[in-house]
């Protein structure tokens, strides 16, 4: 089945031709379910991508994010998020001048936290250092790897 992933030409016969051919099987989630992730690992993926993108190469994944303290209600939602990092040199690219770095990680990512919960949401983020803790087994699992 020739198809172009420059065009998307083909990608609809490919998906109906397969969708044909998957075996019939019984739901395992609900229908209205997006993930079996729970919320504050959702919260702190949306918080990384975003720091991954606004830092690009200059922190080329060092960037951990951990979910303190989530309080949710009807109107809002308050998260407090850690982005944790292994420098203070690190620290420092995603602080930004004056906080600017942060502080764009933040909108972006709260935007997308309020699309995703459907109301508004109160981000306080925080960057901490943790030396080396890609190479600690234990910071790993503190972190949730």
């Amino acid at each position: 089945m020739p198809v172009s992933a420059k065009t998307g030409r083909g990608v609809g016969v490919l998906l109906d031709l397969l969708i044909e051919r998957l075996p019939q099987a019984p739901a395992y989630y609900p229908t209205d379910a997006v993930t079996d992730q729970p919320l504050e690992v959702r919260l702190a993926e949306i918080v990384r991508e975003k720091a991954l993108a606004v830092t690009r190469q200059e922190v080329p994944h060092s960037i951990a994010v951990v979910v303190e303290e989530l309080e949710e209600s009807e109107a809002l939602t308050k998260i407090h998020a850690s982005l944790i990092v292994e420098r203070d040199s690190q620290k420092g690219i995603v602080i930004g001048r004056g906080g600017e770095t942060l502080k764009k990680i933040g909108s972006r990512a709260r935007e997308e936290m309020e699309r995703v919960l459907g109301h508004k949401v109160f981000l306080d983020l925080r960057v901490k250092v943790l030396k080396e803790w890609q190479r600690d087994p234990k910071a790993l699992q503190r972190l949730g790897f």
